[in-house]
């Protein structure tokens, strides 16, 4: 073969190459749609937990908080969550940045700082999910792995999903889990659920996307216990003595802030 036709065949090679890079990534693209499979892994997992009438496990947050050089500093926070439904929770929550216990007993919503031994207490819907929307959206607190609690998760966890698909099998501690990963156009986010005949989330990952640094939020779920021994004086505070009650800060009208108790980090 002469140099010309060297290069016309060279030319022609990597053509086909670009050609098929190029059908790759079109494939690639259209494969962006959510996988029926990923959901249907998805649904399993909260409507699994939607039917637990109560449940304990163990958490460990780590959330990034991004400083003004653009530097990622991680704060941990271990949590230990307690729930009855249809209207109980209790929540301890210690690590960098917070001391606080939740109590909701179906009535009133009580935070309660051991440091400071400072508590507050409002009045609650009288469903766990009502209560959960009431804490984010009146109080600005965000209960521990709160998307994956609601009895309707699936459709919370997927009102904005624009891609989703199963990435494979994986490992979390010992647990073998189904990897899912689904996109929107605020933030995407991870889950990992154990594989057999409780399917519960072992990792929750979430990256915010309209954030320029893209900081991720990162729970892992472990010591879940589906039948856990528990009454009632679990989830209603008794203020311990010497407890100083203090009331929420009202930001509004219609909104009021626990930040009056130091909860930085609560986000």
């Amino acid at each position: 073969m002469d140099a010309v036709n060297i290069r016309v065949a060279a030319s022609f090679a990597l053509g086909a190459l670009v050609l098929a890079v190029t059908v790759s990534t079109e494939v690639r693209a259209q494969a962006l749609a959510v996988d029926p499979a990923a959901t249907q892994l998805l649904r399993r997992m909260t409507d699994y937990l939607a039917g637990l009438e109560q449940f304990s496990l163990d958490t460990q947050n780590t959330i990034e908080d991004v400083l003004e050089s653009g530097q990622k500093i991680q704060r941990d926070i271990a949590t230990s969550v307690v729930i009855r439904r249809p209207n109980k929770l209790r929540a301890e929550r210690e690590g960098d940045l917070i001391d606080q216990v939740v109590f909701y007993d179906g009535k009133r919503l009580t935070i309660y700082n051991p440091a400071q031994n400072y508590y507050a207490v409002s009045p609650a819907p009288d469903t766990l999910d009502d209560a959960l929307h009431f804490a984010r959206d009146a109080l600005d607190i965000v209960p521990p792995s709160g998307d994956l609690i609601y009895n309707n998760a699936f459709e919370l966890l997927t009102a904005n999903v624009t891609s989703g698909m199963v990435v494979g099998k994986s490992i979390i501690g010992d647990v073998k889990c189904d990897h899912l990963a689904f996109s929107g156009p605020v933030v995407d986010w991870q889950i990992w659920i154990a594989d057999g005949e409780q399917p519960l989330p072992r990792k929750y990952v979430i990256t915010t996307k309209d954030d320029p640094a893209q900081p991720q939020y990162m729970v892992l779920m472990n010591h879940w216990n589906v039948a856990p021994d528990m009454n009632d004086a679990l989830f209603h505070f008794v203020p311990p003595q010497g407890a100083k009650q203090i009331d929420f800060i009202r930001l509004d009208s219609s909104r009021m802030s626990i930040r009056s108790l130091d909860t930085r980090g609560t986000q």
